[in-house]
């Protein structure tokens, strides 16, 4: 499954995103952050306003308000707001969805979806979304993935069941409200450990919805893989390779 536009329908895509619905120390403790980067190629000159749909724990959050933005963080889980409003005091949160804000009309410069984009219904956002931005404003995607294309990381995806594949000419879908997107990619890696590696399994999407057999064995395989196969000690610092993909569409 390509991140950003597997073709769901709405009851599946509600039962896949609702595993989210939880969890949200451990997920601030072990998904990973975004690089500036892509925040900045995002963000258009001169915004004041921005809004971050989906915004989970906070993640991209913390990039808006580093940029001097006031910040609208969006979310339908409590519990990923409760670590929102702790790690991001300076934001304002709010739950609901991208495809119901609750929120004023052409209030927002930008508004971005940082890994969520695949949980919403992207015509139905979309027609949302554009009704917050004021014209011309920006809606910018953003996903992590992992390097496929380095040998070792590929089949860690696919024992984690990451889904992680990415393809150079895929665009995610937007509704007629916008014009674009264009794409951007960021290469960079992040410092992990391989107990984080077995924590980060654990915040995904297939782990969380599979039932107590299928959990042992995703986590006795990497820790197959990690440990006896690639060699790798425990608590030793390890440099896992990422692509941030980011897209940007102007409110037309």
């Amino acid at each position: 499954m390509v991140r950003g536009g597997p073709k769901l329908d709405h009851g599946r895509r509600q039962e896949l995103g609702s595993s989210f619905r939880s969890g949200g120390s451990h997920y601030q403790r072990v998904r990973p952050g975004y690089p500036e980067d892509a925040a900045q190629w995002v963000v258009p000159e001169g915004a004041r306003d921005a809004l971050d749909v989906g915004a989970g724990t906070g993640k991209f959050t913390a990039l808006l308000l580093n940029r001097g933005l006031a910040v609208t963080a969006i979310d339908p889980s409590a519990d990923m707001l409760a670590q929102l409003k702790f790690h991001c005091p300076g934001a304002t949160a709010v739950a609901g969805t991208a495809e119901a804000t609750g929120l004023p009309g052409a209030s927002f410069d930008v508004v971005t979806v940082a890994q969520a984009w695949h949980w919403c219904d992207p015509l139905a956002a979309s027609t949302e979304l554009a009704r917050v931005l004021r014209p011309g404003g920006i809606l910018g995607l953003v996903w992590n993935q992992l390097d496929t294309s380095v040998p070792w990381v590929h089949r860690l995806s696919r024992i984690m069941h990451a889904g992680d594949v990415y393809k150079p000419d895929f665009r995610p879908v937007v509704g007629p409200e916008f014009k674009g997107p264009e794409g951007h990619v960021t290469h960079w890696q992040d410092t992990v450990t391989t107990e984080d590696l077995m924590e980060l399994a654990k915040s995904r999407s297939y782990y969380l919805r599979a039932g107590e057999a299928t959990r042992a064995k995703v986590l006795a395989n990497l820790d197959w893989y990690l440990h006896d196969h690639l060699g790798h000690a425990a608590g030793l610092d390890l440099k896992l390779p990422y692509l941030t993909l980011a897209w940007r569409a102007a409110k037309a």
